[in-house]
């Protein structure tokens, strides 16, 4: 008799064309072996070239879902992504404030193609959300917002994402690379390494005595515009990895080739930020 796969809930909004949100949370846990609940927190209607839609649902309703899936199906971890109102961000917060399982939180606040996905109020209620994830996955504008930092080289990465993890009393912050251009300064070297053809993502962790810890990840850049939903695939791959038991070391290093095979391997559709091919990855 097969074993059970490790039951993941992804909280996060539906993607009309397939790309990102709850459709790339779908696809990236069943290829990984996980089996896929969803709580919807709003229907967008977009494409590779952007946003023209959201329709959010009522926070009672999300709350719904997740206490149908929660409460019969059980979960082993849970992806946050796009959360819709700072109404729905408190509830979800609130459902998962005691639970004994892995989260994964993606501060989703603007999608691929620049439409804004988030309120300051939403935002706002992001910070508790944070001190309940095992690990939240900024890229680095996100990450200046959580932190009212600018960040322009890899020392005020480091104090950005510090000030983040002291505020919320610990936890661990993976701060993703993509938008970084121009050179900055790697751990252990003395000269700037550039970044336009280098993705670093960054593992800030924090221990009981208060003092932070960081690991970096860098593989040279996709040239590809077929980058629609590489954030939501990384966290619901990090989230599913970890179900399965992996370190969260192991778990980032594994979902960050699983992202980078899906890059490669993109069907080319439309004309603007194209979808990945998750399908494609074995």
């Amino acid at each position: 008799m097969n074993s059970r796969p490790p039951r993941i809930l992804a909280i996060a909004g539906s993607d009309s064309s397939g790309g990102a949100g709850i459709q790339a949370d779908i696809k990236t846990i069943t290829m990984l072996g996980g089996y896929a609940m969803t709580a919807i927190t709003a229907i967008t209607a977009q494409n590779s070239k952007g946003v023209t839609g959201v329709e959010v649902l009522s926070p009672d309703f999300v709350a719904a879902q997740m206490d149908a899936c929660m409460g019969d199906i059980g979960v082993d971890a849970v992806k946050i992504g796009m959360l819709g109102s700072a109404d729905i961000a408190e509830v979800v917060a609130d459902r998962l404030e005691d639970l004994p399982c892995p989260i994964v939180f993606d501060p989703v606040m603007v999608a691929t193609s620049g439409a804004s996905l988030a309120d300051q109020a939403t935002i706002e209620v992001f910070e508790w959300l944070m001190e309940l994830a095992t690990l939240t996955t900024p890229n680095l504008p996100e990450l200046e917002r959580l932190s009212g930092m600018e960040i322009a080289d890899e020392i005020q990465l480091s104090e950005a994402s510090g000030a983040v993890l002291d505020r919320i009393g610990g936890g661990a912050i993976l701060a993703k690379g993509g938008h970084w251009k121009g050179g900055f300064i790697l751990s252990g070297n003395s000269a700037p390494v550039s970044t336009d053809n280098l993705i670093v993502d960054t593992l800030y962790t924090q221990n009981a005595q208060g003092h932070w810890n960081e690991q970096a990840w860098s593989d040279p850049r996709i040239d590809t515009r077929h980058n629609h939903g590489t954030g939501c695939t990384l966290s619901s791959a990090i989230a599913t990895l970890l179900a399965k038991g992996l370190l969260l070391e192991e778990a980032i290093s594994e979902a960050r080739q699983f992202v980078r095979k899906a890059l490669e391997n993109a069907p080319g559709f439309g004309a603007g930020h194209g979808p990945m091919g998750h399908q494609a990855v074995r």
